[in-house]
């Protein structure tokens, strides 16, 4: 299962029923989880923590150095966990200090040419379009979908169940359970087909689109938007956890739609 014809550091740690096939580099302090597939040309640096099931095509780079200018060579680490799929071209940096991590969730689709830097942690089940860019220190919550040619710039955070349309550069929040559209970006109502296929009520989704509605909508602000939802909207799950993200936010929210 392991070619003669790849490069690998005997002191990688390579799990049970992986395949690695030629001309792919594996350096020392790298571990790789049972059941893992490596396709030629992949590199696979120090640092690097693969869970299960993980396949890697072609001219992908894991772990590698961080394109940060505070890079002092520390021995960080990028820890990526089960079922994820890394397409040809991907380029997935580690943490720029060893008190970091680079964190990749499970069963996440990252296709041909995405870029992801040092320290962004990505969580489950989202899917990163053609050629998507992703800053460093940015937070991506489950079930993201970006479509192609996104660019999410440093410390961007995207909530849960949202999905970033073609093209769009973002440089604020993305807060939960929405559509972002166009450029500037703009809130373009919310994602009821991800909300729908993860069980969420016709009612529940009724209250998201209310809570937004005083969020984008209103003529106050975010602060006080965020207190009439907690007024006014019926207490839930996904209601506290927008409240919460917004709550959490420093670099503000995408626009509302014109």
């Amino acid at each position: 299962m392991i070619s003669p014809k790849a490069e690998i550091d005997p002191k990688a740690k390579i799990g049970k029923n992986v395949t690695i096939y030629p001309f792919a580099y594996i350096e020392g302090d790298v571990v790789i989880g049972d059941d893992c597939v490596i396709y030629p040309y992949v590199s696979i640096m120090n640092g690097t923590r693969l869970g299960r099931g993980n396949v890697v095509y072609q001219n992908t780079v894991l772990g590698a150095v961080p394109q940060d200018f505070n890079y002092c060579g520390d021995a960080s680490q990028l820890v990526i966990g089960d079922d994820n799929t890394f397409r040809e071209n991907v380029v997935i940096n580690r943490a720029t200090f060893c008190s970091g991590k680079t964190e990749i969730g499970n069963r996440n689709s990252f296709m041909e040419g995405v870029h992801v830097s040092h320290d962004t942690k990505i969580s489950d089940d989202c899917v990163f379009g053609y050629g998507t860019k992703i800053a460093g220190d940015c937070e991506i919550e489950n079930a993201v979908i970006f479509s192609s040619n996104v660019i999410a710039n440093a410390g961007v955070r995207v909530g849960r169940g949202s999905m970033v349309q073609g093209g769009c550069r973002l440089s604020r929040d993305v807060p939960p359970y929405i559509i972002a559209s166009d450029n500037p970006v703009k809130y373009g109502g919310i994602n009821a087909t991800i909300l729908t296929n993860h069980g969420v009520s016709q009612k529940v989704q009724d209250h998201i689109a209310n809570a937004y509605r005083l969020v984008f909508h209103g003529q106050t602000s975010v602060f006080d938007a965020v207190r009439q939802v907690r007024e006014q909207v019926p207490d839930g799950f996904e209601i506290r956890h927008i409240i919460e993200f917004i709550d959490a936010t420093k670099l503000g929210l995408i626009s509302k739609m014109w």
